[in-house]
């Protein structure tokens, strides 16, 4: 049986409703929906283009603590509360996963907060393997 860890950020918001940032079980990683809150000072920015780029960060912060990258990531979803907020964003998602071709998937909906504008939730597999 593999070990199974939790990744923390310190987000407040982790204690606060019981969950981690990021599971590694075995070779898969598990990102949770990440915003684009600064964990550091607690911000968010109005700007639905520097949300997604603070949201990139804090996942690549996770998926390097878990040790891989956004070359590994083999699933996205994408949560916006506006659609037309998503096209804005494209540059910033395709410098990380341009490459990488993740399969992916953009939703419409409420999200926690109202200031709240992008969360991306993503699947990685540490071992990079194509499954052959």
């Amino acid at each position: 049986m593999t070990a199974r860890r939790a990744i923390l950020s310190g987000s407040v918001f982790e204690e606060q409703i019981g969950y981690a940032r990021a599971v590694v079980d075995g070779d898969w990683v598990h990102v949770s929906g990440t915003t684009g809150y600064d964990y550091a000072t607690m911000t968010i920015s109005d700007d639905v283009v520097e949300q997604a780029e603070q949201c990139l960060r804090n996942v690549g912060a996770a998926l390097a603590e878990a040790g891989c990258s956004f070359a590994d990531v083999v699933r996205v979803r994408y949560l916006l509360p506006e659609r037309d907020d998503f096209e804005p964003c494209w540059p910033v998602l395709r410098r990380h996963f341009g490459e990488v071709l993740p399969a992916a998937t953009m939703m419409v909906c409420g999200l926690a907060d109202p200031r709240m504008k992008f969360e991306i939730e993503v699947y990685a597999r540490r071992t990079g393997g194509d499954g052959a």
